[in-house]
């Protein structure tokens, strides 16, 4: 089977959810972190089957973190801050597990649960922290820059 054949297959059934449970996979898919993106996204080489390996971006579950391109800098050093964090919880975890994945609204990106080799979940580890808040879809509420540039 070849890698693209992988890839398609592996779009097709992690396509935008839309409340069925048939747009998720449950998992775990094992992966690697190739990249940590910002502080609410990775990009990882998964296994989603033997022998087959893609590369795809990540969006954990249940966080929004600082966005790094804002116009607001204090916005901007929060979204290093989270980045940097989450650098540091996933630096020493060769592999992670994915679990319940589904799509995103972006194409090329999934959403999914993710834990690391530890069994700590990075997400909930950021959100402790007070790093990135907590997100559940939907409309993100404007947050108002302090310092207006």
């Amino acid at each position: 089977m070849s890698k693209l054949f992988a890839f398609i297959c592996f779009a097709l059934v992690a396509l935008p959810a839309s409340g069925d449970a048939r747009d998720q996979i449950d998992g775990p898919v094992l992966a690697e972190i190739l990249r940590v993106i910002d502080g609410d996204t990775l990009l990882v080489e998964a296994r989603p089957w033997p022998q087959q390996t893609m590369e795809v971006y990540v969006r954990l579950r249940g966080i929004d973190a600082p966005e790094m391109h804002s116009r607001c800098a204090d916005t901007r050093r929060a979204a290093l801050d989270a980045r940097e964090a989450l650098v540091s919880l996933t630096e020493s975890s060769p592999e992670i597990r994915l679990t319940q994945i589904s799509g995103d609204k972006y194409f090329g990106r999934i959403l999914a649960d993710v834990t690391l080799s530890d069994g700590k979940n990075p997400a909930q580890d950021l959100l402790e922290r007070g790093i990135v808040s907590a997100y559940g879809g939907g409309a993100k509420a404007k947050i108002p820059c302090p310092n207006e540039e």
